[in-house]
């Protein structure tokens, strides 16, 4: 009997690949590989298990520049993929795809498949840790991204755009696979809730995520007489630099101008429960909440970045405005409250959108076939 090929996914935590990447490998199942998930694991071992996944724990620290801590998780990654023995490798983020190639390339690993959802902190950030990183880590995607075996995943138009012309990959081996997908039978067309207009806001509560400029554009909105909720929902990322802290959102909260919300497991709640989806991000791959809020039939605001203009299209789904502009995000805001048609149009085009573009069909075929074919 023929074995089964072995996909292997190193993700850097638990709760990504359960809302990332979980309906991707389900579908690599049902085509025939062996799944295994080497991912930092907090308290959703269990689940990954349960879905009948071999899962190898690791110590990947996202946020942390520590050469002994990182050395060590290369040493762990190398040894996984030694004796896993994976016929393909699927990293994603920028620690897995630099720890992973390296360690494929050193086991002999055949296919690999790196998928950079997002370039995150050290692209947006202007700290001097960001610009000290910058440039490093464009010279280990030079020496470790080229192999022939290797094939890039970017999510929108802008980031493969400044992948093929950096010299860093061939173009041709540059897929462009526009996000996570979103299951339009799962997330359905929802009537608009009565009562004040509510504009939510789903992500991890980082600065980077445009948060402090909806809370800015709460506060023109309220100077401004217009009855409007803005909504934060997420949790602070102690991992991640840029996080906001509790204490700083408890204190938004207090002021009155924001809701704050917390983690919430039921996302279609939030947007029955929500007229607007926002998101004023500094920078995205393509953001999955945004996806969710258009499936659901929901007009988008978000900021004209990579990764949300792949998303949202001015005046036909959605509305742009530049980042980190308040006002522009409060007149936004603003046209959408005062003007439910213009709501209710947007919205629709927004499910249509995500049926026909960003289906999870779509999505789960492309990466099947890269994992399918030889390098």
């Amino acid at each position: 009997m023929t074995a089964r090929p072995r996909l292997l996914f190193l993700v850097s935590e638990d709760w990504y690949f359960l809302s990332h990447r979980i309906a991707l490998a389900r579908a690599a199942r049902a085509a025939g590989f062996d799944v295994f998930v080497a991912t930092r694991v907090n308290d959703l071992g269990e689940a990954i298990r349960a879905e009948g996944f071999t899962l190898l724990p690791i110590t990947m620290d996202r946020g942390g520049v520590n050469p002994l801590k990182d050395l060590a998780v290369l040493a762990q990654v190398i040894r996984i993929y030694r004796k896993v023995r994976p016929d393909v490798v699927h990293h994603v983020a920028i620690k897995p795809v630099l720890y992973g190639s390296l360690a494929a390339r050193l086991a002999g690993v055949g296919n690999v498949i790196n998928a950079l959802a997002g370039l995150g902190f050290v692209f947006t950030a202007t700290s001097w840790k960001a610009r000290l990183l910058r440039p490093l880590l464009w010279g280990l995607f030079r020496l470790l991204l080229g192999g022939k075996n290797n094939r890039l995943i970017v999510q929108n138009h802008d980031d493969q755009g400044m992948f093929a012309g950096s010299g860093l990959i061939a173009p041709d081996r540059i897929q462009l696979i526009r996000g996570s997908g979103i299951d339009t039978t799962a997330f359905q067309p929802m009537p608009e809730p009565d009562g004040v207009v509510r504009a939510a806001l789903v992500a991890r509560m980082l600065w980077d995520k445009g948060v402090c400029e909806a809370v800015d554009a709460a506060r023109i909105l309220k100077r401004r007489g217009i009855a409007v909720e803005i909504a934060l929902v997420g949790k602070p990322d102690p991992a991640n630099p840029r996080s906001i802290t509790q204490q700083q959102l408890d204190a938004w909260q207090r002021e009155g101008v924001v809701r704050c919300l917390g983690h919430q497991d039921d996302i279609r709640a939030v947007w029955r429960d929500a007229h607007i989806g926002l998101l004023p991000s500094y920078r995205e791959g393509l953001p999955k909440a945004l996806l969710e809020a258009a499936a659901c039939g929901r007009p988008l605001i978000a900021t004209d970045v990579p990764g949300c203009r792949e998303l949202v299209r001015h005046g036909v789904n959605g509305l742009l405005v530049p980042a980190q502009n308040p006002d522009s995000l409060a007149d936004a805001l603003e046209r959408l409250v005062t003007d439910p048609a213009l709501r209710h149009s947007l919205g629709a085009e927004a499910r249509r959108l995500a049926e026909t573009e960003f289906s999870l069909d779509g999505v789960v075929a492309a990466h099947l076939e890269l994992y399918r074919a030889r390098p």
